[in-house]
This record gives structure tokens, sequence and C-alpha cells, in this order.
């Protein structure tokens, strides 16, 4: 069986760090969406701030196979699920919804997030698909309980989304994070109550839906990353880095105005 990492008290620490400047640069980047933007110029704005914040993009490089992902964000529009590399030709158009995932190093930890968010007025279908990813991201952390089981968290998010009438993406799940962006455990976004590994204090769980509004099935397209819904349907994908503690599950990457007020 796959050990998972719990952190210790110093890692905990460096976690709250890290997740803090991935959420000050997704936060800083949400006012940018405006129609006439192009992907690019997003990707520019979200390299800067994480220089800024003295880290370095976890998404710059990282290497799948024999490809190494060619950009500082991960920026996914209307049918792309996630992986969309930024382009100067992509424009944002209104009435399309563009996912914006922020995945930063900071003194050796990982904070990962990520929010998607309307361009101009959207579609009330569209509007519905946003609220619902963005419930089911919520209704799965309140699962990340001590005791309870990774599957708890799976149940938790497909039951809202197929109540809804929307369907959960299977070829990519959520994951462990922390000295790498990808740690044990996977943390599926369908599943079975009561399944999958016991959660312990001290676990650093990415739970982030990916939510389409058609059928769940996806493909990749030629440049080797960006991931499309098979049938050509919009979706929405939502994200945060959560602590698991005997008080409950901590979100490590709620944005400062919120950290401020919680």
């Amino acid at each position: 069986m796959t050990m998972i990492p719990l952190k210790n008290k110093e890692g905990i620490a460096r976690m709250r760090e890290a997740c803090a400047i991935a959420a000050a640069v997704l936060d800083s980047l949400k006012p940018l969406v405006r129609p006439g933007i192009t992907t690019q110029d997003l990707e520019e704005a979200g390299r800067d701030l994480i220089a800024r914040h003295g880290a370095r993009s976890a998404c710059y490089g990282y290497q799948h196979g024999s490809r190494r992902y060619p950009a500082h964000t991960c920026i996914s529009v209307n049918d792309e699920v996630v992986h969309g590399i930024p382009s100067f030709r992509r424009v944002l158009r209104d009435g399309d919804i563009v996912s914006l995932d922020i995945v930063v190093w900071y003194n050796g930890y990982v904070g990962d997030n990520a929010y998607t968010m309307p361009v101009g007025t959207i579609s009330p279908e569209l509007e519905k698909l946003l609220r619902i990813s963005r419930e089911a991201l919520d209704l799965g952390i309140r699962q990340a309980t001590v005791g309870n089981h990774i599957g708890d968290i799976s149940q938790a998010i497909q039951r809202h989304v197929e109540d809804a009438g929307f369907s959960v993406v299977r070829d990519m799940v959520g994951h462990g994070v922390g000295v790498a962006m990808h740690e044990p455990p996977e943390v599926a976004n369908f599943g079975r109550k009561g399944t999958g590994p016991k959660i312990k204090p001290g676990m650093t769980l990415a739970i982030e839906p990916m939510v389409n509004l058609g059928g769940y099935k996806t493909k990749t397209l030629s440049d080797g990353w960006t991931v499309v819904s098979a049938d050509g349907s919009p979706s929405a994908h939502f994200e945060h880095t959560v602590l698991t503690t005997e008080q409950g599950p901590e979100i490590l990457t709620l944005p400062p105005a919120a950290q401020v007020s919680r």
C-alpha cells in the first residue's frame, strides 16, 4: 500500500505559506478576466505575480512523458477541462467561461488552487454549471474529516453534480499535495462512501471537481496537454488545497480577504 505523507508542524507551516501565495495570485488574476483579454495576457500577469511573491510556478517545465508544460499558469476556456496552454491567439469573448489554475512552489512546498470565471454575461445554463461545481467542491471539503474515507469526498462530489444533471470527469482526479505537486492519495470526483484510504490528521489534499455540462468523457489535444470534453460541452474546474485536522478540514487556499474575515 502506498504511504500517504502526513505533514508535521513545520511542513504545515510551509504549506500554509505556499498556499497563501497561490491563493493571492489567483485572487489577483480574477479581476483581469474580461472580454477582449487574451489568455497569454493572463499568463504574463500570473507569471509576474508569482515572481513578486518570491515563488515559482510548479507548472512551468512540469514533465509528462517527453513533454514539458510551456507556461506558468493553466488557463482553460469553455470546453477545455484542464491544462489549457495560454496564447495570444485565444481572446476571451463575452459569454465564455475560463478556468484559472495556479500552482506555486515556495520554500520547498506546493500550493494548488483553481477557479472558473464567467467572462462578461454568461447563459443561465453556464451559471448553473459554475454554481453546482463550486457547491460540489464545498461538499467534498466537508467530508475531508478525520475518520472518514477518501471515497466519502468522492461520493459527495459525484452525487451533487449528477443530481444537477451534469457529469464529473473521470480521467483526472484530485490528489495529495506537499513537497511534490502530486502525492498520494488520489482523490477521485466519483466513488463510493466508505472506500479508499482513511483520512488522518496532517494530510494535505487538492480537492478539485472537474465538471462537464455534457458527458464525462475527455480527450487530449495534439499539443499533448490541453484536455477537452469529448463532446465539446463546457467544463468547470474548482480547487482548494485542504489540510485535515482533528478540528475538521482547513482550507489553505482561501483568498486573502476570506482569511482576514474568517
